[in-house]
Parts: C-alpha cells; structure tokens; sequence
C-alpha cells in the first residue's frame, strides 16, 4: 500500500470533493432551513364494551370493533367528507411563511387523506380481554391546526360512530316490523282460506267421517230391513189374492185396521228401543218418524170411513180393506226406500271425497302452521330488536370514548433539521469519495515508476512529474471557485424558488416519494426515526 501516492491522488481530485461535499451540505442545510414545519397532534379513543351483559339484553349490532372502525375510517375519509373538512377549517388558507397555491380537488383530497392517520391497537383475535385504543392524528403546518383537525376528526368518528349504530339498530326494528305485518296479513289469508274451504265442504271434512259411516251403517241396515218387510207383504198380497180368487173368502176382519195395527207395533218397538238408545240414535229417530207418517195415515183413514157411513154406500168388502192395507205399506216401504238409497247415495259420495278433502285441508294447516311459526319468530325478533334499538337509542352498547383529547403541540414532530443537515453533509462526503474511487478505477494511464516496470518491463533512472503552468493553475483554481459558488448559491436559491413558486417541499417530496412507490418505506423510517 502506497499510502503518500493515494494521498496524492486525493489532493489532486480533492476539488471534485469539495464540489461534492458543498453540493451535499448545500442541499442538506438548505431543506432544513426551507422545509417547513409539521405539527403532529394525537388524539386517544377507547371502543368500551356494552354497558348491560349481553345475557340480560343484547344490541342488535354485533358488528366487531376493529370491523366498526374500519367502516367508520373509510366513511369519514370519503371525498365529500374530506374536502368539506378542509374547506371548513380552512386547512390550504394562506399562512405566514407557507404562500397560497391552487390546489385542485383530488390533490386536496390526497395530502388531506396523506396526512391523517388513525391507528388501531389491541383487540384482535386473542380475546376480549384486549382493550381496543384508536388513535387519532393529523400533520399540519401550525400547532393549532393540527389540534384543531384532530378533535374534528375525532367529533366526526364519535357522531358516525352512533349514526352508525342507531341506524343499523333502527333498519333492524322496521324490518321486523315490516315482517309482522306482511305476516299477520298472510295469516289472516291463509285462516280465510281455510274457513272457506270448510265451509265449502263441510259435509265431508275428515272429522265427521266417523259419524258418517256410522250413519252409512245404519240406514243399509234399515234398507235391509225395509226390503225384508217389502218382500213379506207382497208375499202377504200374493197370498191373499189367491185365497180369495180360489175360495171367494178372506180371513176375518180384525177390529183395528192394519195400519192402527202397524201403528201399536211401531210404537211397542220405541219403546223397546229407547230402552236401549238414547233418542239420539238414527233408529229411535227412524221409529219417531216411521210412527209420525203412520199416524197420519190412521187418523186419515177415520173421516173416509165416516164419509162412506154418512153417503149410505156400501162399506169395502174384507178383502178391498186388506188389499188397501197391504198396498198402503208398499207404498210407505218404497218412500222410505227411495229417501235412505238417496241418503246411502250422498253419505257415499261424501266419504269417497272425505280423503281428498282431508290431504287439501291438511296442505292448508300446514301451510297456517309454517306461516304462524314465522310469524312468532317475527314478533320474538321484533321484540329483542326493540330492546336493541332502546339500548342504541341510551348508548348503552358499545361505544367509543375519549380517552386522550388533542392539544396543540408544542414542538414540530419534524422536521429534523440537525439530522437533515448531517445527511446532507454525510451524503456529500460519500458522493466525493465515490466519485475519486470511480475516476481512479476508470483511469489505466501510467502515473508511477512501479506502472512504468509492470506495464513496460522497464525500470527508470529517475521520473520527474507533470508541472502545470500558473495560467492552468489559475483557470483551475477559478473553475473550482465557480462551482463552490454556483452550488452554494444556486441550489438554496433554487430550492427556495420551488418552494416558493411552485410547491411547498414538503408537498413535493411526498408526491416524488408516493411516485416512485417509496411511501410505505418513508413511514417506517419515520416511525423509526421518531418523527
């Protein structure tokens, strides 16, 4: 190591160094003094839990707090709500030492969305036990700005926050109203519905069916009955013309009448029945209406009788009064035939349409039944979201708190004009020592003996050095001395004109910074930094 030669070679690029080093510290000191100062004032808010155990009475809202507040940032950042803010407590208005500038919507809503910060912390999914802390910030040029902005934001977060939370809880309450009326009215169709169809059939619903076949049973039974008696008299008559045709003679007249006689055994068969059944029953009613017509059938006999007395005629042979007799009961037995055989005939009909009728009802109760446990369940929903929509109403849910309001700070939280200027100055002195290191390696002239033996093969007597002339000397020197100057002087000025023309540094650097993708970098550092 040829420690004079390197040291040569610095003192000869030593003007490109100080050119650089200028340039670094140049750049450093003048965006310390230049950029502005930004005020970063915080706020603290605590999402409390419910206020009454969720077992006694529970909100209708279960919306996850950092879900809540994630909804509530992105509602309150929204565009309207940014540039109203901005515009009420003029953010962009001209301040001493910051000119005004033209700023268009969407560049107004990006620095103000760039600015604010809210930050989440605790809760998360390792339990309940966790307290969730927002935090509430904004950067802004004054103390009282920054201040100012922040409590706004938190008022705005608060407000949305039960705007939120009673409305959610209000949309519960009339949706489930909403849901008992469409309900109760679907009730009262399908009840109608069902009312209708019974009334419609109520001849052959399913629960008479029992009824009805007892009825079936007996009138086929009284049928029977009736065609047995049927069959007896025409015997009877069958007998009676024959024994006349042959002898001349019947057998001797009775006393009553047959049908007075038909009459006296009907009613000992009553009587004998309703030792047995109750009056209710179809053969007590059949025997009550059997003796009814037979009644009238005797007590229409009696004037006939009288009639032909009182003319002089002469009165009905036996045989006639038989015939007349026996023809009567035949008559009585085919009415009564023909009304049961019409009877049978509808009690079939109802029956066989009983099954269909009991599957369509069945379908309409179900149909009742499925309605009526929606609608209990409405009106129990309807319930709890009234007791929710209460518990909103007296914020007794959750909730979110002040913990911490903002002040005003005191000092800038940036920037850090000392370490601004050391980067510059450090960067400056990394620049030039780069940039000899560079020339040198880019540089294979022959510049020492030892070059002279390694290149050539040769070894010297004697070098001697390149000697420049006091004119060369003179325009180096000036060169250097116009460089130093237009650094120093030109860069601050021309820095101080962006910054006072054109955009704030600051503003530009966060937009250079957001172009090239570098913003996520540029918090962490600060974050690391402290700033």
């Amino acid at each position: 190591m040829d420690l004079k030669f390197y040291l040569s070679l610095f003192l000869r690029r030593l003007p490109w160094f100080v050119v650089l080093v200028a340039l670094g510290a140049a750049l450093g000191v003048t965006l310390a003094s230049v950029l502005p100062p930004v005020y970063v004032a915080q706020a603290r808010l605590l999402v409390e839990s419910e206020q009454i155990p969720g077992d006694l009475a529970a909100s209708t809202v279960q919306t996850a707090p950092t879900e809540q507040l994630q909804i509530i940032q992105q509602r309150i950042l929204t565009r309207a709500e940014i540039l109203e803010l901005a515009n009420r407590l003029a953010v962009y208005a001209p301040a001493p030492g910051r000119p005004a500038r033209a700023m268009s919507a969407d560049e107004i809503v990006e620095d103000m969305r760039a600015r604010t910060r809210i930050v989440t912390s605790g809760g998360g999914a390792r339990g309940a036990a966790q307290a969730t802390i927002v935090t509430v910030s904004f950067e802004a040029p004054t103390a009282a700005m920054s201040a100012a902005v922040t409590n706004e934001l938190v008022t705005m977060i608060l407000d949305e926050n039960v705007s939120m939370r009673t409305g959610v809880a209000g949309q519960t309450l009339d949706f489930f109203e909403q849901e008992v009326a469409r309900l109760d009215k679907e009730l009262a169709v399908r009840g109608a519905a069902i009312l209708a169809f019974q009334q419609e059939n109520s001849a052959a619903l399913p629960e008479s069916l029992d009824f009805r076949r007892t009825q079936q049973a007996s009138a086929q039974e009284r049928l029977a009955q009736l065609n047995r008696d049927e069959t007896a008299l025409k015997d009877r008559r069958a007998t009676l013309v024959t024994l006349y045709e042959q002898t001349g003679q019947v057998a001797p007249a009775e006393t009553l009448t047959p049908e007075a006689e038909q009459l006296k055994t009907l009613r000992d068969q009553l009587t004998q029945a309703l030792a047995v059944y109750t009056p209710q029953n179809p053969r007590v009613r059949l025997l009550e209406q059997q003796i009814a017509a037979m009644e009238k059938v005797v007590a229409a006999q009696l004037p006939t009788a009288a009639a032909t007395a009182g003319t002089g005629a002469a009165p009905p042979s036996p045989y006639e009064l038989q015939l007349a007799d026996i023809d009567s009961q035949l008559r009585f037995v085919a009415e009564q035939k023909s009304e049961i055989t019409a009877q049978l005939a509808d009690l079939a009909a109802t029956i066989e349409a009983t099954p269909g009728n009991a599957i369509a009802l069945d379908t309409l109760q179900r149909d009742y039944s499925a309605v009526r446990a929606q609608y209990d369940e409405a009106v129990q929903n309807r319930a709890r979201a009234e007791t929710g929509d209460l518990i909103e109403t007296l914020s007794k849910g959750q909730r979110i708190s002040i913990i911490e309001q903002a002040v005003a700070p005191r000092q800038p939280a940036r920037p850090n004009r000392l370490m601004i200027a050391a980067a510059g100055i450090g960067g400056g002195i990394a620049a030039g020592l780069g940039l000899i290191l560079l020339l040198e390696l880019l540089n294979r002239s022959i510049r020492r003996p030892v070059d002279l033996t390694r290149k050539l093969g040769i070894t010297p007597f004697a070098t001697l050095p390149y000697l420049r002339t006091r004119r060369e000397l003179r325009f180096r020197r000036m060169a250097i001395a116009l460089a130093l100057l237009a650094v120093l002087g030109g860069i601050p000025a021309g820095l101080w004109a962006i910054n006072t023309y054109y955009m704030p540094l600051d503003i530009a650097i966060n937009r250079g910074i957001a172009k090239l993708g570098l913003a996520e970098i540029a918090a962490q550092t600060r974050q690391t930094l402290g700033q």
